[in-house]
């Protein structure tokens, strides 16, 4: 098996499209494409992540549609990947296993979705398919629902106040306001959104105990990676990173199944086999990009992941240690709640995040040390299904 290195990166601006899904995605790949300089080398295979074309934008088939869009054809393979919010980095793998089991030396993997071409409630609905049909989705939950009832059992046991998902959220807008591409760029203070008289107005109950500004925005946008073999990263242009290791487990799609529903099993599952696969411990890890689709899920995943003990993510937030010049930076491309969330296309967007900070081309939000060692947690249903990934500049 041959090692895998991204050589090419790109991203569309995060937020309410003004192009197609297709034209959106084609800018993302023409970018990477770019960044790599391939020159007139042929890709190989094209891997393209979405989630819900075919529900908002009455469009299938996408990886097709981008091969023909790009003049890929007829020697460039497509496919379509699907595994809702995770799609992004599952698309990364099946990359992955083609470059490293030699089958392919060029690929580009592309996530993509125009979730804006419907309104919010609609897009609150479509996200929902991912609860169970028959033991949850019947009874009107939603992500936003589970989220909130995991959060009070999470409060309740571990002492995590509404201060702290306000400190996740101030965190991360923060850094997100330094991110030229990032869906909202507006910094937010503790008084102006918990504290304050108009605090209930301007952050109105989601699904308590979270507010409005405890959840990620409904977004647009489209990011892509190149990717080949390690053996050939001196025929590019910019500094290789090495995907050194990827891990993915499943846990009951009903959250009602679990023993424990406070345990994000699969997370601490797949970080695990990430780690192992790298050779590497969370200690190694110098910059993180967590799936905080709600605030209270980057404290917990920073548990679930080993970079802190169970219980204590949020007295790591309160010491500083996940603002970009601490200990361990964690989203500080503002994440899915500042950079945005247009849900198949977040596992690469977190990719192409980390390859800037490990390439040390993030600018404003550049974390002040060089960092040599990433990590992504692409997160899917609630837990349900989850992908690792440990990135290491240079091969």
């Amino acid at each position: 098996m041959r090692d895998v290195a991204i050589v090419g990166v790109g991203s569309t601006q995060f937020g309410r499209a003004q192009w197609s899904l297709l034209k959106m995605m084609c800018e993302a790949s023409n970018d990477a494409i770019v960044d790599a300089g391939i020159g007139e080398r042929k890709i190989d295979a094209v891997y393209v992540a979405n989630m819900g074309a075919s529900r908002n934008n009455r469009m299938a088939g996408l990886s097709s549609g981008l091969v023909d869009r790009m003049n890929l054809y007829p020697h460039t393979v497509s496919e379509t990947i699907e595994n809702g919010p995770a799609s992004g980095a599952s698309a990364i793998k099946h990359g992955v296993h083609s470059v490293a089991s030699g089958y392919c030396d060029l690929v580009l993997v592309c996530g993509g979705e125009r979730m804006q071409e419907v309104n919010n409630f609609e897009a609150t609905e479509f996200v929902s398919y991912l609860s169970h049909r028959y033991a949850e989705y019947p009874y009107g939950v939603t992500l936003p629902s589970l989220a909130g009832m995991f959060t009070r059992l999470y409060m309740e046991r571990y002492g995590v106040e509404a201060r702290h998902l306000a400190m996740v959220a101030i965190k991360n807008h923060l850094n997100g306001a330094k991110n030229k591409k990032a869906h909202l760029r507006i910094p937010i203070t503790m008084e102006g959104i918990l504290t304050g008289p108009d605090a209930l107005n301007n952050n109105p109950w989601i699904a308590e105990p979270l507010r409005f500004f405890d959840c990620c925005p409904v977004s647009d946008g489209s990011s892509a990676v190149l990717l080949a073999p390690a053996e050939m990263v001196k025929e590019f242009k910019k500094t290789p990173v090495l995907i050194a290791g990827m891990g993915q487990a499943t846990d009951s799609q009903a959250v009602q199944d679990r023993p424990d529903p406070t345990e994000l099993t699969a997370v601490r599952m797949a970080a695990e086999r990430a780690f192992a696969m790298a050779k590497l411990t969370p200690k190694d890890i110098d910059v993180a990009e967590l799936h905080d689709a709600f605030t209270i899920l980057e404290i917990v995943e920073s548990e679930e992941c080993g970079f802190f003990k169970k219980g204590e993510g949020h007295k790591a937030l309160e010491r500083g240690e996940t603002q970009i010049g601490g200990k361990l930076p964690i989203n500080p491309s503002g994440g899915l709640k500042s950079r945005g969330h247009p849900v198949g296309n977040t596992g690469v967007s977190q990719i192409v995040e980390l390859v800037l900070q490990l390439r040390g081309e993030a600018g404003d939000y550049q974390v002040p040390k060089q960092p040599k060692h990433g990590f992504a947690v692409n997160f899917g249903g609630f837990g349900n299904n989850v992908v690792a990934t440990v990135l290491k500049r240079g091969v």
